[in-house]
This record gives C-alpha cells, sequence and structure tokens, in this order.
C-alpha cells in the first residue's frame, strides 16, 4: 500500500472512527447518569465533541503506528473510557449491565444507520466512490467495535456485563481479573484468538441480521 491510498484509507475511516468512539463513550456517560450516577456528566464527558473523548496515544498515535507499520493490516486503539462509579448506582450490579450494554449498542444503531445511508446513496445515484467508502467504512468500524467490546473479560464491557449477570460470589471472584484484563485482552487479540473465534463470528451474524432487519427498506428503495 502506498502513501496516497494510506491518507486515502484515514480520509474514508476518519469521521466513522470519530463518531463510533465519540456516541459510544458518551452513551456510556448518559446511562450511568440515567441509573444514577453523574460523575460523567459533572466532568462534561456526556457530549458529542470527540475532543473530550480523545486519547491522544490510544487513540491517534498508536493506530496511525500500527496503520503504517502493518499497511493497514492489524489496527487498534481506544478512547479515554468515562468514568462510572458504579457503587452509586441505583442497583450497582444489576445497572451495571445497562451502563456496560450502552456502548456496543450504541455501535450497533451507528452501524445500522451507515448501512441506510449507503442506500440512500444507492438508491439517489451517488456514485461517487469516496461517500460509499465511508459508509461501509461506518458498518465495519462500529461491527469491530460492537463485537470487541462485548469480549466477556473486564475492563471492556462484556466482561462487566458477565459480572453484572453472576452470582455475587463468582461476580466477585470474576472482577478480580481486571487489573490484569487489558493486558490478557491484548495478548489474545497478537494471538489471533479474539478476532478469529469472537469478533469475526459474532461480526458476520451482526451483519446478517442487520441486513434481515433493512429488507423492508431495500424492498421500498429498490
Amino acid at each position: 500500500m502506498d502513501f496516497a491510498q494510506i491518507v486515502q484509507s484515514i480520509a474514508i475511516f476518519a469521521l466513522p472512527v470519530l463518531f463510533a468512539i465519540t456516541v459510544h463513550e458518551a452513551a456510556h456517560g448518559y446511562a450511568a447518569r440515567h441509573f444514577g450516577d453523574d460523575t460523567a456528566w459533572k466532568l462534561g464527558r456526556i457530549t458529542l465533541n470527540p475532543v473530550k473523548h480523545i486519547d491522544p496515544i490510544g487513540t491517534i498515535v498508536m493506530p496511525l503506528i500500527l496503520y503504517f507499520a502493518t499497511s493497514g493490516a492489524f489496527l487498534f486503539g481506544y478512547a479515554k473510557p468515562v468514568p462510572v462509579q458504579f457503587g452509586r448506582l441505583r442497583n450497582p450490579k444489576r445497572d451495571m449491565i445497562w451502563v456496560a450494554l450502552a456502548g456496543p449498542g450504541a455501535n450497533l444503531v451507528q452501524a445500522i444507520l451507515w448501512e441506510v445511508f449507503l442506500y440512500l446513496l444507492v438508491f439517489a445515484g451517488i456514485d461517487e466512490p469516496f461517500f460509499s467508502e465511508m459508509a461501509r467504512a461506518g458498518v465495519l468500524v462500529n461491527l469491530v467495535m460492537f463485537a470487541f467490546n462485548l469480549f466477556p473479560l473486564p475492563p471492556l464491557d462484556g466482561g462487566r456485563i458477565l459480572v453484572g449477570l453472576l452470582p455475587w460470589k463468582q461476580a466477585v471472584a470474576f472482577s478480580r481479573i481486571e487489573p490484569w484484563g487489558f493486558f490478557i485482552v491484548m495478548a489474545l487479540v497478537v494471538m489471533g484468538v479474539i478476532g478469529s473465534l469472537w469478533m469475526l463470528p459474532l461480526m458476520r451474524v451482526t451483519n446478517t441480521l442487520i441486513e434481515l432487519l433493512l429488507t423492508p427498506l431495500r424492498a421500498l428503495l429498490f
């Protein structure tokens, strides 16, 4: 991949990535406020301003280095997590599940909206490749974030959901993994375990469900 292609790819993915991480984190903060914890609200993190959610290293430097170093074959990054004090939720164990689900749920909705946008481009006869590629990138980015964050290991959202679902004794024991969870997840990513055994199957199933959901819209437009 030459430099011009890399720049074009960055331009195509920039907006979908910014929307994906911004709405994901804001959704966590909004859900936390709804269930009783206004920590994120007081810190100004329930916002669609991407600057509030961008981590200079995790959102910009790391993805760019990985993208250039691997010619786009491997990409990873993260945003500043929205602070949530689970003890301040009205029902911490139950509400933790909804707060954790809010982020991936926001990505799922965005994936659907980008797919709708792609349909509308085709319906309107707009054949500008940049916009259609951006729409496809929006679907892909949000499916990746949806699947990755649902992996059942803390501190990922899926891990917090599992903690909320487990009985107290098992939940406490499982939550002790969290200080090492990031490193375990990274090791599993590098080994390809999360990608091949978790993310790809879940992304395929989710994409199929989205297409089924939008079948009436396709029939109406085409």
